[in-house]
């Protein structure tokens, strides 16, 4: 399974799914799913080894676009990442909370 719809998504992140957000820090600050990790699509190729391979890994754009291709280089380098179709946008539409502002530095 290579892409997940948004009420299997939901579920996930009701039960603390790892959720990748890949967008840029300036659309992670205006709205994110609550809990996701930002690490753009732009740094992934230098910190894809922060993720942990034993656990799945849902990555998140604004549409699913961007995510797709960062699901595809995750799974090819052997983790279990999945896509999630519609991405922050459809999250957003179905009226789910969001969260805003950056992540504090590690």
């Amino acid at each position: 399974m290579r892409d997940v719809d948004l009420s299997t998504f939901v579920q996930a992140h009701a039960e603390g799914a790892v959720v990748v957000d890949v967008r840029e820090s300036m659309e992670y600050h205006r709205a994110h799913v609550p809990g996701a990790l930002l690490m753009p699509m732009s740094q992934i190729g230098a910190r894809y080894t922060e993720l942990d391979r034993s656990q799945r890994l849902y990555i998140i754009c604004a549409t699913g676009n961007r995510s797709a291709a960062i699901t595809d280089a995750l799974r090819h380098a052997g983790y279990d990442a999945v896509n999630v179709l519609g991405g922050t946008m459809a999250w957003m539409r179905a009226g789910y909370a969001l969260d805003s502002g950056l992540p504090a530095a590690s």
